[in-house]
């Protein structure tokens, strides 16, 4: 391995942050709508927590083991935010151009960009690019919270401006508390995508200065807590802006209330480039395992690093532009290993390797959080199969 002084506390926050915070906050505020504010607030807090506690049993492993890198191979392959930037370009900025299936732009993104960034030896490298994405998740919730007051409830039907008549009550502007429906099975899975970073934790973790248990603790712990902040915020006054008629993309509702709305126009760049600058972090623990598992301990090479970092970005680039309608697919991997990674994987690895009683605290936190996992992924399964079957 390669030797520099180790990442900063603040930059591991930042890359933290930006393994937790992508696409996924755009479905809160349509989440929120189907559980009512105080029904979401109770189930992003307890998301949220049994992140952070599902981390903890992974640094506690780390410290009995005295490895901070055999559990690498949590790591699920990264092809999440290609294939989703590769579905904004085409979707929303470049119809008609002459590179309009969004190809050539992939390709040259991923060489100009997504190649640098990837090939640097070390993830705390990229501290400055992940406060950049956070930057951008902030001005993405700012720009939420402004915009609550640009459009007016009762919401225009099916507007393209301000001036339609509206054929919606005022009974469609009170705020729910609390709120079932069929739709509300989508709350849970959608925030446990939006707090999944377990991949890059232990990376990150490896790469901190000074590194303890307690230390990386503390980077988890004031990594999720701002990113509960700007997804309650963002969630909220998304919702408070479209009522029950947010859609399940929050920025589609902007679109069809504020078409060609030049803020919204310059948020959905920013929420894109947060994406971008994801994926080299998403990269970085893809590598890590696939050399180990092929590699074993041996040193740092520059060569096998080079290599593995263009084939691991060959084979996403190639998925990205010959698959791009992934979405199906993504719904069904997703409402699965999302669920896995978070809750399901830490609990058993700790069950697994600790050297603890059953009936200690951690242990029985562990088999809740197995459970739990298990729960959530068959229930989302579930759900998806049941939309495909009910769709048209």
């Amino acid at each position: 391995d390669i030797h520099h002084q180790g990442a900063s506390f603040a930059s591991s926050v930042f890359n933290l942050m930006n393994a937790i915070m992508g696409s996924g906050i755009l479905g809160l505020a349509y989440a929120m709508a189907h559980t009512g504010i105080i029904g979401f607030c109770i189930l992003l807090v307890g998301v949220s927590c049994l992140a952070a506690y599902s981390i903890h049993l992974l640094l506690k492993i780390c410290d009995q083991t005295g490895e901070r890198l055999t559990i690498d191979t949590l790591v699920w392959f990264d092809y999440i935010s290609p294939t989703f930037i590769n579905l904004y370009l085409l979707d929303f900025f470049f119809r008609g151009a002459w590179y309009e299936d969004g190809r050539l732009l992939l390709i040259i993104i991923t060489l100009c960009i997504v190649l640098p960034l990837s090939i640097l030896p070390k993830i705390g490298f990229l501290g400055y690019t992940s406060s950049l994405a956070f930057f951008f998740m902030v001005y993405f919730t700012v720009v939420i919270v402004v915009k609550k007051w640009s459009i007016p409830c009762p919401l225009p039907h099916n507007a393209t401006s301000f001036s339609t008549i509206s054929n919606s009550s005022d009974s469609d502007c009170t705020p729910k508390l609390f709120v079932i429906s069929s739709k509300s099975a989508y709350a849970i899975p959608t925030m446990a995508f939006s707090f999944l970073c377990h991949t890059a934790v232990l990376p990150i973790y490896c790469e901190l200065d000074r590194p303890t248990k307690a230390r990386m603790q503390n980077v988890t712990n004031v990594g999720i807590s701002l990113s509960f902040l700007l997804y309650l915020i963002s969630a909220l006054f998304g919702y408070l802006t479209f009522y029950a008629h947010v859609e399940s993309e929050l920025l589609l509702s902007y679109d069809r209330y504020l078409p060609r709305d030049v803020l919204v126009m310059t948020v959905r760049l920013a929420i894109l480039l947060s994406v971008l600058l994801t994926v080299p972090l998403i990269h970085f623990p893809a590598r890590k395992a696939a050399i180990l598992i092929l590699f074993g301990g041996r040193p740092f090479s520059w060569w096998i690093h080079t290599i593995a970092t263009l084939v691991i970005l060959g084979v996403v680039l190639l998925m990205a532009i010959f698959v791009p309608d992934i979405r199906n697919v993504f719904g069904v991997v997703g409402s699965t290993t999302s669920s896995c990674l978070l809750f399901v994987f830490p609990g058993i690895f700790y069950l697994k390797i600790s050297n603890q009683n059953f009936r200690s605290f951690d242990s029985i936190g562990a088999i809740f959080l197995v459970v739990f996992g298990l729960i959530v992924g068959v229930f989302s399964f579930s759900v998806i199969v049941i939309t495909w079957v009910q769709g048209p």
